[in-house]
């Protein structure tokens, strides 16, 4: 029964299912793209001057670009997914304001991941670790929190991918937040590798297309995706970027014992930091109920006594 023409909306399973094929076909283009590039590259004189270019460049947009507020729905400096893969909403904050921190809640853990897009070993995380994150955060066993960071802005042939990638993921948060989980796992089955170009900034618009058509089940039109698309070419929020970058590698990290993040990925499960294999989903899980049980033992009130026998 069509209900007078009307389309059943697709379920989340659907959508991550979408979302993989338009990866594929992205990661054939990319494929494609880089054999290109690598005629190209023989060369090298082209690549060194666009180098030199792009780098002068950004240290001139850099030094006269004034500090700008952060995106929507990023207060502790990461994007909060909860249940149905939806985002905790949170106000913008002002530029140079300190980052909140997201209240742990005892009964429901808290994964807090900081990447960098051009990161192999987030890469092999996320290849891990992706379809049990979405998981828990669908049903609402845990909430996944993002800090996209900037650390190898200057492992990509001057293009500063790193840091226009988590660019792109800011703006993503502000405008369209509940597409970002669908963009993030585009960005990750996508990813570059280090040392090359990266992708380009239409390439990421792409990313964001295919993540707001295949998670929405429509056409990615409307006024949305041009104010994200003009976010990307403006390069936004850049400085927000950058200061959240250099926040997590210099300063201690919030609700934890960490004094900085050392490297990428960081992913910490409440206050702890998770050290076992990447490429083990089995390690991830047990750690992640571990420390589960651990915050709720210690929210829980401690039983009372039991009373004493009377004194003969």
């Amino acid at each position: 029964m069509d209900n007078g023409g009307s389309k059943v909306p697709p379920t989340k399973n659907q959508r991550r299912e979408a979302t993989r094929e338009k990866a594929k076909e992205l990661r054939d283009a990319q494929r494609k793209r880089e054999r290109r590039n690598r005629v190209f590259l023989q060369g090298g004189i082209v690549v060194a001057v666009l180098a030199v270019i792009a780098g002068v460049a950004f240290i001139i947009t850099s030094a006269i670009r004034p500090p700008t507020p952060g995106p929507a729905n990023m207060a502790s400096g990461g994007i909060v997914i909860g249940e149905q893969l939806d985002v905790v909403e949170s106000p913008a904050l002002a530029a140079g304001a300190d980052p909140v921190p997201t209240t742990i809640d005892p009964n429901v853990p808290n994964i807090r991941i900081f990447v960098d897009y051009l990161c192999p070993l987030c890469g092999q995380f996320e290849d891990t670790n992706a379809e049990q994150l979405a998981t828990w955060a669908d049903n609402g066993t845990a909430t996944v929190e993002y800090h996209p960071i900037a650390i190898l802005t200057g492992k990509s042939a001057g293009t500063q991918f790193s840091l226009r990638a988590a660019n792109a993921a800011a703006c993503v948060a502000n405008y369209t937040p509940n597409n970002f989980f669908a963009f993030n796992t585009l960005m990750f089955e996508n990813q570059p590798e280090e040392g090359t170009e990266g992708l380009s900034d239409e390439e990421l618009k792409d990313m964001v297309a295919t993540a707001i058509e295949t998670d929405a089940g429509t056409a990615p039109a409307g006024p949305a995706q041009s104010r994200i698309e003009t976010c990307i070419d403006d390069a936004t929020y850049k400085s927000w970027v950058q200061a959240a970058t250099d926040r997590a590698t210099t300063e201690a990290v919030p609700n934890s014992s960490l004094d900085k993040v050392k490297g990428t990925p960081t992913v910490l499960v409440n206050d702890k930091q998770y050290t076992g294999s990447i490429t083990d989903d089995k390690e991830f899980q047990a750690f992640v109920l571990s420390v589960a049980s651990e915050t709720y033992a210690k929210s829980s009130p401690s039983p009372s006594p039991s009373p004493s026998a009377p004194a003969e």
